[in-house]
């Protein structure tokens, strides 16, 4: 089995526009004569590899601790694509998963549940519809904000709002198109929109 770390490192991690950075804070440090190295962390929920909750975007959405951890621990299929996602490339994406899915010996797999894309993709609001409409848990992106940077809202609306999970801020660029299985389980932090995680893709 090869692991693949899909996650970036917080203290150097890309912040969405406006967003805090993460700030490292030597509570205590044992060359000044402390029992032991202690670090404080100061970040925002969305910095770097991070998964979105319905409610980021809606008031009365799910929280992060509120989400089955099924939608984020499961096998998923990457798919390579540059540019904004339409409605036929996420038809095409789909139909790709579901082939692989018929072509494996592990029945119910379904890795077409949890779709990530590699490369600079845009979702378009027409090829969220469809990813809602194909009933899927999780999409995972390389992009800070699974929409256009400067109009985030729709698309986060028509995802979040048919609670289907983001996992944005991933990284790829060393994993092959294909199925593997995925772990983007949150940190549990109750009553939030959102949370960092360790992203691995694992294969078969």
């Amino acid at each position: 089995m090869k692991i693949y770390d899909i996650s970036q490192e917080v203290f150097n991690c890309t912040v969405f526009p406006g967003d805090p950075s993460p700030e490292r804070i030597r509570m205590l440090d044992k060359r000044k004569g402390d029992v032991c190295n202690l670090t404080g962390i100061k970040m925002c929920a969305h910095n770097g590899t991070h998964v979105d909750a319905p409610y980021h975007f809606i008031n009365d959405g799910k929280k992060i601790d509120e989400i089955s951890l099924h939608k984020f621990i499961g096998y998923a299929y990457v798919s390579s694509h540059e540019g904004a996602i339409t409605a036929e490339d996420a038809e095409d994406i789909i139909s790709a998963a579901k082939r692989a899915d018929e072509a494996s010996w592990l029945e119910g797999r379904e890795s077409y549940r949890r779709i990530l894309v590699k490369g600079k993709a845009v979702m378009t609001e027409e090829a969220a519809r469809v990813f809602v409409d194909n009933e899927i848990f999780l999409f995972g992106n390389e992009s800070q904000t699974v929409g256009p940077e400067d109009a985030p809202e729709a698309v986060h609306m028509i995802m979040l709002g048919s609670e289907v999970v983001l996992l944005e801020g991933i990284r790829l660029s060393a994993v092959e198109d294909g199925v593997y299985f995925l772990n983007a389980a949150p940190l549990n932090l109750g009553k939030a929109d959102g949370s960092p995680c360790r992203a691995v893709l694992m294969t078969l």
